[in-house]
């Protein structure tokens, strides 16, 4: 066969019909799945929760790709966890699992060799075997202390040769343990963060409030008396695009905004001589300090506003956030 065939070979019409049905044959393999979700596969939670030891995770091949995986997300979400390649094991690595450790050992045929070589060690020393495969009566189903069925009833691929459908499936069922897992440990947002510190889904599980606002020194603020012209030179140099209208105990009895002045405006209310809580917006949205980031974001996009004031356990003014500083922070 030609492994560079010419585009006149390439039909459209084809890839489209291929890629479609590969989508339906997968999503048919997954869902396939649900029915097999039984005591089995409690069985296999509830070991490798008991487990005091690690989930060593191994395969061959294409399985060995999908062990990868499945080994990373439970590492991520709380079940320490990591890959061991069969054929390594068989020549040192089997050092490396213990017996307080659980193998999850996938095979779409349940007969690689390679694992079936280093069982007879890891059951000698007492580590605990989970498979997964697509054959419940191979080799390695009847040699696991607990068998979860991934199998498929057929590949995507047209020769139903390349692992597809039974990869994905495999994938699936990892992920269905993992969640299983991590709900059963109480595995919450602060604990997945703890895992995940890089990247934006560590700035956003990870910063709060107090991380990224300005601090009551640098929010301007004015008293309910002063006028209007004064607290728009206050807002300016403020460079908030608001000014906090607090009373003699600094707390915020009102907020001014570039929003408020623009409706001044348009209500004709004499900035001059007016005094602010003319034009102010009344009882102003808080936040806390020890508040999540998240959160702030969340309560702006739902009131449709651009900035919080931050105030204390007293209701006092401790500080003034607003979009832009969300932004540089990298939380949104």
């Amino acid at each position: 066969m030609n492994p560079n065939p010419s585009p006149a070979c390439f039909s459209p019409e084809r890839a489209l019909l291929l890629g479609r049905q590969t989508l339906a044959i997968e999503a048919a393999a997954v869902a396939a799945l649900q029915a097999r979700i039984d005591d089995s596969f409690a069985a296999a939670v509830r070991l490798i929760l008991d487990s005091c030891g690690r989930l060593i995770v191994s395969g061959m091949g294409k399985s060995g790709h999908i062990a990868r995986k499945i080994a990373a997300t439970m590492a991520s979400t709380g079940t320490p966890a990591y890959f061991v390649h069969p054929a390594e094991a068989s020549h040192g690595d089997l050092g490396m699992i213990t017996r307080h450790d659980i193998l999850l050992a996938l095979s779409n045929s349940g007969e690689s060799e390679e694992l079936l070589r280093i069982l007879p060690a890891l059951k000698r020393q007492g580590a605990r075997v989970v498979a997964m495969t697509g054959n419940p009566t191979s080799t390695l189903a009847r040699e696991a202390d607990v068998h979860l069925d991934a199998g498929v009833a057929q590949e995507a691929c047209p020769l139903n040769l390349a692992p597809t459908a039974s990869t994905t499936a495999a994938l699936a069922l990892g992920d269905a343990l993992a969640v299983a897992l991590l709900d059963a440990r109480g595995f919450g947002p602060e604990d997945f963060a703890r895992s995940h510190p890089g990247g934006s889904l560590g700035r956003r599980l990870l910063t709060h409030v107090r991380d990224v606002m300005r601090q009551r020194d640098r929010v301007p603020a004015v008293a309910p008396t002063t006028p209007i012209s004064e607290a728009i030179v206050a807002m300016s140099h403020g460079g908030l695009g608001l000014v906090a209208v607090v009373d003699d105990t600094d707390r915020p009895v009102g907020i001014f905004t570039d929003g408020d002045l623009r409706r001044a405006f348009e209500k004709r209310i004499d900035l001059q001589d007016a005094s602010i809580v003319a034009a102010m917006t009344a009882t102003p949205r808080t936040i806390g300090a020890d508040r999540l980031a998240v959160e702030a974001v969340e309560m702006m996009e739902r009131l449709r506003i651009n900035a919080l004031l931050v105030c204390d356990e007293d209701g006092k003014l401790q500080g003034a956030l607003n979009m832009h500083d969300l932004f540089t922070a990298k939380v949104i």
